[in-house]
């Protein structure tokens, strides 16, 4: 019994979250949100949004880390920096846009990607030069 109301808690937390997620995707379209307020709530929203994850989840561990508290984190920071009419104002857009579906932030997608293939180089490069 108590497992399950664990369970209830945290699939709420995870409703709660995603549509906060949304409230910020709109609250940084809307001019009445200060520009760093905007600046952090785009770097959180790409990031969630992205197709790609910075850490890869098939790494033990660490590859659900962005996800269980990188993501909450900025989230949170980010609704503490937007003023509270802008966020109330939002909640019911985010409602509707829930609704049509995430929208998927490619861009942010490809950088991560050209991260990992740049990273992957440096590794090949070093690993060749201490073969040598």
């Amino acid at each position: 019994m108590k497992a399950e109301n664990k369970l209830t808690i945290l699939k709420n937390y995870a409703r709660k979250l995603k549509q906060d997620l949304f409230v910020l995707y709109l609250s940084y379209k809307d001019s009445r949100t200060p520009w760093y307020a905007k600046a952090f709530a785009i770097c959180v929203v790409a990031y969630a949004f992205s197709p790609i994850d910075l850490i890869p989840d098939f790494i033990p561990i660490l590859g659900y880390l962005d996800d269980l508290i990188l993501v909450p984190l900025g989230i949170s920071l980010a609704l503490n920096l937007i003023p509270p009419h802008v966020i109330e104002d939002n909640r019911e857009k985010a409602e509707e846009v829930k609704r049509n579906g995430k929208p998927k932030n490619w861009l942010v997608g490809i950088l991560f990607i050209l991260i990992w293939v740049l990273f992957a180089i440096w590794v090949s490069k070093l690993i060749i030069d201490l073969i040598s």
